[in-house]
């Protein structure tokens, strides 16, 4: 069984850096693009970044470019996302998803966590 679970979010302030994981058991990451979607109350999920296999060309959303960074470890089945200077437009649900191709698009990805809370206040 195919099981994404992400950790690592929270509440902070404006500012302040949150790290997420995304663990992945049933299906070897390393042979997958990772990406993280995020949804706010209201709104559709969107895409924020995409590392693909190899882990070398991490591509992002505009609004998150140059704070976020995609990473992953494929020793541990894991990919990160260290999200650095959030503001309070960056609360959302966030997601990680799995799929054997790339994009940002929901509809390329096969496996998806149950997300995780992050809440930025001002």
């Amino acid at each position: 069984q195919v099981q994404l679970v992400e950790s690592g979010g929270g509440m902070v302030q404006s500012g302040d850096s949150l790290r997420l994981s995304c663990a992945a058991s049933g299906l070897t990451l390393s042979q997958y693009t990772v990406g993280w979607f995020r949804q706010a109350p209201g709104e559709e999920r969107e895409f924020v970044a995409a590392i693909d296999w190899i882990g070398i060309n991490p591509y992002y959303a505009e609004s998150v470019k140059g704070r976020f960074t995609a990473s992953r470890d494929n020793a541990k089945n894991t990919v990160y996302l260290q999200m650095d200077s959030l503001k309070p437009e960056d609360t959302a649900v966030y997601y990680c998803a799995a799929t054997r191709y790339s994009g940002s698009y929901t509809n390329s990805y096969n496996y998806w966590g149950q997300g995780t809370q992050v809440t930025v206040s001002s």
